[in-house]
């Protein structure tokens, strides 16, 4: 049964009137958006979903099936926020509506309470995501994941199981908030006081980068300050509908970092720098976080945003290797970094870097939607990954998880052979002279 717009709190979710009616219709995000270019539909592209979240908002058309699914269907990369000549924030209203659909629409699905439960039992409670991670690497590092993909057992279960399997990202040997110690300093003078949020994902599955990135960041004459008391950042609870939960994530963390005083919170994950950024619009309405949490955001940076502006305390050596960058959503779109990951690259001595066909376009990953919409995401995939293999390069370097598993299990999956990076290991390498021995140049 639709739901009636009438008696429904969606106006109370929504942005201000003013971010609605701010859409002028002009089409300039048309070409922009993903999912309109692989489907055509109106109803599919930025302009076309805005209308319809004025529509159900003004009670004009009921929430329906459709309106859940283009909710949904939509990335929220936000690509069409950079080509908006009108500044309309989109993000902002498909999560506003999504919010909605699950609170209201699709309130007592299984599918919202599976997701629930993942989002804010496992990823948000740091002790259980280790526990899970634990049990995770162990299968990833025994004979039974290959008999079971040898004999094809979880297709029998999901048609999609097997991908989505090889698609979790590998669960690092360590975890890193055991490794990095409350402060980490350098080597020569202090000349930067920073923290560190270290993440959930990143904390399992990439706690190498995350030792990267401490190293990278000493190595610019930063003392670094790392909290174990923080939590995820809650920008997936918030893209997926769970707007209260992602408001009191956002409280611990602004909580877990006030004991300390420093001018720079660094984030190497995309995704979450962008919603730390946020934490000032996402708790504007609260009495006791409104004030701490406009602070907070001011001091997030990503890392390749801080980086660009500082210079190394010590040297770059050079490599040599050919390398593209793909740009990630929240980092292009969100906040606006084009160019600094690739200055930075340029800095390292031998590396070459060419530019690839749709470098700024979506790789599908798009938080868990390579998950909830496997299919969707691999045409995305796809897409990426043969603009990349036109460019024939040895590293693909990328600033966000999300995307570096993606890409990395695009390439596998077409055949194409090539190393996916973050782009602060590639600093780390050539910093400390550690460079893949492949990669290391003979001047």
């Amino acid at each position: 049964m639709p739901y009636s717009a009438s008696t429904n709190i969606f106006s109370d979710i929504l942005p201000s009137d003013d971010v609605l009616s701010q859409c002028i219709h002009c089409g300039m995000c048309l070409s922009a958006c993903p999912t309109y270019e692989l489907t055509k539909l109106e109803r599919s592209s930025p302009r076309g979903r805005i209308k319809m979240i004025r529509s159900v908002a003004n009670a004009e058309i009921p929430v329906s099936n459709i309106f859940a699914e283009e909710m949904n269907f939509c990335l929220d990369c936000q690509a069409c926020e950079t080509a908006c000549p009108a500044g309309v924030r989109y993000g902002k209203l498909v999560e506003a509506a999504r919010v909605f659909v699950d609170e209201t629409f699709r309130k007592n699905s299984l599918k919202v309470r599976i997701k629930r439960f993942l989002l804010r039992r496992i990823l948000a409670d740091k002790n259980n995501l280790k526990l899970v991670s634990r049990v995770l690497r162990i299968y990833q590092r025994s004979f039974i994941k290959n008999i079971f993909e040898i004999f094809g057992v979880l297709r029998i279960f999901s048609r999609h199981l097997s991908e989505i399997s090889k698609l979790a990202p590998k669960i690092s040997g360590f975890f890193s908030d055991e490794k990095i110690s409350l402060f980490s300093f350098p080597d020569a003078e202090v000349k930067y006081k920073t923290a560190f949020h270290f993440g959930c994902v990143m904390n399992v599955a990439f706690a190498e980068v995350n030792l990267d990135t401490i190293e990278v960041l000493k190595a610019y004459a930063c003392e670094v300050y790392t909290p174990s008391e923080q939590v995820c950042c809650g920008s997936l609870h918030a893209h997926n509908g769970d707007i209260d939960f992602a408001k009191k994530l956002a409280g611990k963390n602004i909580d877990a970092f006030k004991q300390e005083k420093f001018e720079y919170l660094i984030s190497n994950s995309a995704g979450c720098g962008a919603f730390m950024k946020d934490y000032g619009y996402l708790l504007k309405d609260d009495a006791e976080y409104s004030e701490r949490a406009e602070m907070f955001s001011a001091k997030v940076k990503d890392v390749t945003e801080f980086l660009y502006a500082k210079n190394p305390a010590r040297k770059l050596m050079p490599v040599s290797v050919t390398a593209v960058y793909q740009d990630a959503c929240h980092l292009v779109h969100s906040q606006k970094i084009k160019n600094e990951p690739r200055e930075l690259l340029k800095s390292i001595p031998g590396l070459i870097l060419k530019e690839t066909e749709g470098a700024d376009v979506c790789c599908g990953s798009a938080g868990i939607y390579n998950v909830s919409r496997i299919e969707d995401s691999l045409h995305f995939l796809k897409r990426k990954v043969e603009n990349i293999n036109k460019v024939k390069p040895s590293l693909v370097i990328i600033s966000n998880p999300g995307c570096l598993s993606q890409i990395a299990f695009g390439t596998e999956k077409l055949d194409h052979k090539v190393e996916v990076m973050h782009l602060v290991s590639v600093l780390r390498g050539s910093l400390y002279n550690d460079f893949s021995q492949k990669w290391k140049s003979s001047i």
